[in-house]
C-alpha cells in the first residue's frame, strides 16, 4: 500500500476551527511550550488539552490589553502596588475576554 501525503486543509475550513478555539491560543503556551494555534499539552502523557493553561491565559490577556486595576498597557506586566504579579488581575482576564469578543 503506498502512503500519500495528507491534503492540506482549506483556508475556510482551517478559519472555522480557529473560531471555536480560545483566544489565548493564539500565543505561545509558557508553561508546556505549545506553539501559537497548537493546544497545550500535558508534557507527564504527552495528552492534548482541551483548554489552555492558566499561564497561557494570563500571557493572552497580559499581550492584548490594559488592566484597569493597576492602570498598565498590553504586555506589560501586572503588579500590586510595585510588587511583580505572577498573573493578571481578574479585570484585565474580563477586558481581554471584550475586546476578543
Amino acid at each position: 500500500m503506498t502512503r500519500r501525503p495528507a491534503a492540506p486543509m482549506p483556508e475556510s475550513i482551517r478559519h472555522v476551527l480557529r473560531a471555536k478555539q480560545h483566544p489565548a491560543r493564539a500565543v505561545p503556551c509558557p508553561h508546556c511550550g505549545a506553539g501559537a494555534h497548537r493546544p497545550c499539552v500535558l508534557r507527564t502523557r504527552n495528552q492534548v488539552m482541551t483548554q489552555p493553561h492558566p499561564q497561557r491565559v494570563s500571557e493572552w490577556a497580559q499581550t492584548s490589553a490594559c488592566c484597569p486595576a493597576c492602570q498598565v498597557e498590553p504586555t506589560v506586566p501586572c503588579h500590586d502596588e510595585g510588587r511583580a504579579r505572577t498573573t493578571v488581575h481578574d479585570r484585565r482576564y474580563q477586558e481581554a475576554e471584550a475586546t476578543a469578543a
